[in-house]
């Protein structure tokens, strides 16, 4: 508990990231549903909501902002500093400094979907998910695959400094194969498989359609929890504490 409330401070003391990660999907909620017609719905009585596509994507645009930035800076800096190599001659070992580290991130990533919820609900009337028990699932798996991925990315990065920017490599190619610039429904056929079997496509997806008040299809959890094992694995294999 000692070691969670220390990390804690230490992400609150680093607020830039804070901000990104989580004022960043929320504005750009605010801001794509107010001024761009195409995300915004009209319904039978007139009220205005905006496209269940919108906050999905804002959903996994702060989820791999975590996972592949602020994870593996954290890792890999913990790593230069030798805080790891410390750690491993004292009774707390250093895997329980990566589970604080995961539960914190995952904790910022449930405050940032309720904000997302939250502010839809005032701009554009409701907009919760309305498969709750569906996108519970979706987003947990989800958010450990891409986790994974981030650990793997911590494992690869020379340094803490080189870390962020390997992130960044990574994460906006995901965002493009998810859909965040090009619908996945009007992608190249091509394209379309890649972005399939991409992890974020599905997982993107996925939470679409539990948005939507529809079950996942099957093929994209198979491919999401795939994803979580193939990286699990190699962040396993690959992962360094010293």
């Amino acid at each position: 508990m000692k070691l969670l409330f220390v990390e804690a401070k230490l992400h609150l003391r680093e607020w830039p990231f804070l901000m990104f990660t989580v004022a960043l999907p929320l504005l750009l909620l605010i801001v794509l549903g107010t001024s761009i017609p195409d995300f915004t719905k009209v319904g039978e009585n007139g009220e205005r909501f905006v496209d269940t596509q919108l906050p999905s994507m804002m959903t996994l645009l702060s989820l791999l902002t975590l996972a592949c930035s602020v994870l593996p800076a954290v890792m890999a800096t913990y790593r230069d500093q030798g805080v790891l190599r410390r750690m491993s001659t004292t009774p707390v070992h250093p895997g329980r400094l990566l589970g604080v580290q995961l539960l914190i991130n995952l904790v910022v990533a449930v405050v940032t979907v309720v904000l997302l919820i939250v502010a839809g609900s005032l701009f554009f009337g409701s907009s919760a998910p309305r498969q709750w028990a569906w996108f519970g699932l979706v987003f947990l798996l989800g958010t450990a695959a891409l986790m994974a991925m981030g650990l793997v990315i911590a494992a690869v990065a020379p340094n803490g400094k080189v870390a962020p920017g390997i992130g960044s490599a990574v994460m906006f190619p995901l965002l493009f194969l998810a859909g965040m610039w090009v619908p996945r429904d009007v992608m190249p056929d091509a394209l379309r498989v890649i972005s399939d079997y991409s992890v974020a496509g599905p997982f993107a997806q996925a939470l679409k359609d539990t948005w939507q008040g529809h079950a996942p299809q099957l093929i994209h959890l198979v491919v999401v929890a795939a994803g979580l094992a193939v990286f699990g694995g190699l962040a396993v294999r690959l992962f360094r504490w010293e």
